[in-house]
């Protein structure tokens, strides 16, 4: 599935406040919590990640407020990603207030002012984007959108012409609800690679075996990758689950971004040649680093 060439990414750059906090919230009162401020969003982080390996050519194609967009474009330089960053005047940079229980399992819920990230539109587009690029990647939170449901049309349409493979990670059973489970999955529909997570799949599908989920979606998709984090991932082809790849042991800090990261790291390996097993490997160890500190992202220059 290997093809030389870039990687482009299309999709969301959020600035991320990431409250870690013990035991339960306290209502009406306070709750002691260590608060930091770094850069996030979906597309971004999975930029991020798949540039990790070093030599690899990765661009991000999303939309900022100019409030935050030169604090965004050089964090994602020193990711090594290429930022091709559409300043919106009249909408902030999006911002997501991510709440981590500091328990076992470091479980996270998130507070989401989209901003001037789902405001990506076909006009941001253009086909020239996909020179000498190898790998089409659509964050889900485009579809949540009109302007960027639009988008992902173009956008897919250009990459169809030019014969390079999209892949698209659903990002969230809560937009996915919102937006209605048909609709998403006509959306997705002429996508090569799809990469939801465990509760993805089962809405997707309204099936609650995650196995079955997977094959299920794998009829109308070519390759399935579904992200089970502790438990690994699976794929699936026609129809039928035909490999399971387990995770990596880790010390969970923070779980933000840990889908992100198996999708970077899966994309960054197919484009190297690997196969689909071998790639979905790499997504599980990425993952595994990635829950081990606090943030969406790897650390620069690491």
């Amino acid at each position: 599935m290997g093809r030389a060439g870039a990687l482009l990414v299309a999709g969301d750059v959020i600035t991320d406040v990431v409250a870690r906090h013990r035991g339960p919230l306290a209502p009406g009162t306070d709750t002691t919590a260590s608060v930091r401020r770094v850069p996030g969003g979906a597309g971004a982080n999975v930029a991020c990640w798949a540039a990790r390996r070093g030599g690899a050519d990765v661009r991000l194609l999303g939309r900022v407020g100019a409030d935050e967009a030169e604090w965004h474009e050089r964090a994602l330089t020193a990711c090594g990603v290429r930022p091709a960053l559409v300043v919106d005047e009249e909408a902030p940079t999006g911002t997501v207030i991510c709440l981590v229980d500091e328990g076992a399992r470091a479980e996270r819920t998130f507070l989401t002012d989209s901003g001037a990230s789902l405001r990506l539109e076909p006009a941001d587009w253009s086909d020239a984007l996909l020179d000498g690029v190898a790998r089409l990647h659509l964050s889900g939170y485009l579809l949540f959108s009109e302007s960027g449901r639009e988008f992902v049309t173009v956008a897919m349409k250009a990459a169809r012409a030019r014969d390079v493979p999209v892949s698209l990670d659903p990002a969230s059973a809560g937009f996915i609800t919102r937006l209605g489970t048909e609709r998403c999955l006509a959306l997705v529909g002429g996508v090569d690679v799809l990469l939801p997570s465990r509760d993805e799949a089962c809405l997707l599908t309204g099936l609650s075996d995650v196995a079955e989920a997977t094959a299920r979606l794998s009829r109308s998709v070519p390759l399935v990758v579904t992200k089970q984090g502790a438990r690994g991932a699976l794929l699936a082809r026609s129809g039928a689950v035909y490999a399971h790849v387990p995770a990596v042991r880790a010390v969970p800090r923070d779980t933000t971004g840990a889908g992100d990261a198996f999708t970077g790291a899966f994309l960054a390996a197919l484009l190297e040649g690997a196969e689909p097993e071998e790639a979905a490997a790499r997504g599980c160890a990425a993952g595994a680093r990635a829950v081990e500190h606090v943030g969406g992202r790897p650390p620069a220059r690491l």
